[in-house]
């Protein structure tokens, strides 16, 4: 993996004299005393990350947790009171006024809570108003505009103003303005907080299919746990302006590294967060569409199972046979492909628990997890469908 963002101490201080109280902050003084003793509100202290090339790196907490402080340290609008914070292997703290407004404009983008478009423009203007001031021809920003807006599903809606839109296609627009620039990473701020329920749910999944396509770096804030876990490759939590664990979802629902985090995660639906991959086991029995039945029935009873999948030379999963079927076999000298069996039931591995619930009830065999070239990755059985929800 590619390292894209470092974040190392990072501390932010708001009042008159920050780094006048760094020595207090180090030493442990919480924050309710500073801000009573000093006047000085402490939002970050010593944050330290990193966010993979392509990864979505969520950053979870309550109101005041201080994760919208930090993701305005990550393109300067807040400056940090200590510490660096490295793009690309260049420390931005150092950056003089060029070099910021060429970062901000071209390599890293933000979307906000409550969209910010300019209401009296039309989608597209608001959608090509970085590339205009950018100096970019009018043509080349038009069809620019009108590429993104087809990305995020507003094809159409170009000359519409805002106000004619929900609050869902505002925020697409938003997001349209913000790739629009072609930026390597996406600051997003509770973008999706001010959205009811179903349109949440939707512009979640839309973030995912655009992020599946585009590829950029995503360091995203919220405050919901189950929108953290369905959209972070890997999460942190926050509180009182510190990062008190990093993991992927599944690492901080079953290993929770504080009292405060076990809380956090307590009433989590785990069948919306964990996903086939997280709950597959590797098959330990396979046979090869190659061999004979007495080497499949060897190989099942070898492993106390009554059925095998059947796969090629490639791992690519052909079907499954089952004991009595392979007896009948070898007693009528036939082979495997004559009695491949397809009626099982296949999942790719980023499926979530709670959609393989029907077929794990329904199936009398193993889910087979498989790739997009039909590999056979691995199996899940009822009983690890239904104990990850608990």
């Amino acid at each position: 993996m590619v390292e894209k963002v470092k974040v190392e101490n990072v501390t932010k201080i708001f009042g008159r004299h920050p780094r006048s109280i760094l020595k207090k902050v180090k030493a442990g003084v919480s924050k309710e005393q500073l801000l009573k003793q000093t006047g000085h509100t402490v939002g970050v202290q010593e944050v330290s990350f990193e966010v993979n090339d392509g990864e979505i790196f969520v950053i979870m907490g309550l109101s005041g947790s201080g994760k919208s402080t930090l993701i305005r340290c990550l393109n300067l609008l807040n400056r940090p009171t200590e510490g660096r914070i490295y793009i690309d292997g260049e420390n931005i703290i150092e950056f003089d006024k060029k070099s910021l407004k060429e970062l901000r404009q071209k390599k890293i983008a933000m979307v906000f809570q409550h969209f910010g478009l300019f209401t009296h423009m039309s989608v597209i203007e608001n959608v090509k108003y970085g590339l205009d001031i950018r100096g970019i021809s009018k043509s080349e920003s038009q069809e620019t505009a009108l590429e993104v807006l087809k990305t995020v599903g507003l094809g159409g809606w170009e000359h519409k103003l805002p106000v004619e839109l929900s609050g869902g296609m505002q925020q697409r627009v938003g997001l349209a303005r913000a790739l629009a620039n072609d930026p390597d990473i996406l600051l997003m701020d509770e973008p999706f907080s001010a959205l009811d329920p179903l349109i949440r749910r939707e512009m979640q999944l839309e973030l995912l299919e655009i992020h599946s396509r585009l590829k950029k770096t995503i360091i995203f804030i919220t405050h919901d746990v189950n929108e953290a876990f369905k959209l972070g490759d890997r999460v942190a939590v926050m509180k009182d302006g510190k990062v008190e664990q990093i993991g992927v979802p599944e690492e901080i629902l079953s290993s929770p590294a504080s009292e405060y985090i076990e809380d956090f995660v307590k009433d989590i639906d785990r069948s919306k967060v964990l996903q086939a991959k997280n709950i597959m086991t590797k098959p330990m029995a396979l046979v090869f569409i190659s061999a004979g039945p007495k080497v499949a029935l060897k190989e099942m009873r070898s492993n106390s199972i009554s059925s095998v999948f059947v796969v090629d030379r490639e791992r690519k999963l052909q079907g499954i046979v089952t004991v009595e079927d392979t007896v009948m076999a070898i007693k009528e000298n036939k082979s495997l492909q004559e009695i491949l069996k397809k009626d099982y039931s296949t999942t790719d591995p980023e499926t979530y628990i709670q959609e393989l619930i029907p077929d794990a009830t329904d199936s009398k065999y193993p889910l087979a997890v498989v790739d997009q070239d039909n590999e056979l990755k691995g199996i899940i059985v009822r009983v690890s469908v239904l104990s990850g929800l608990v």
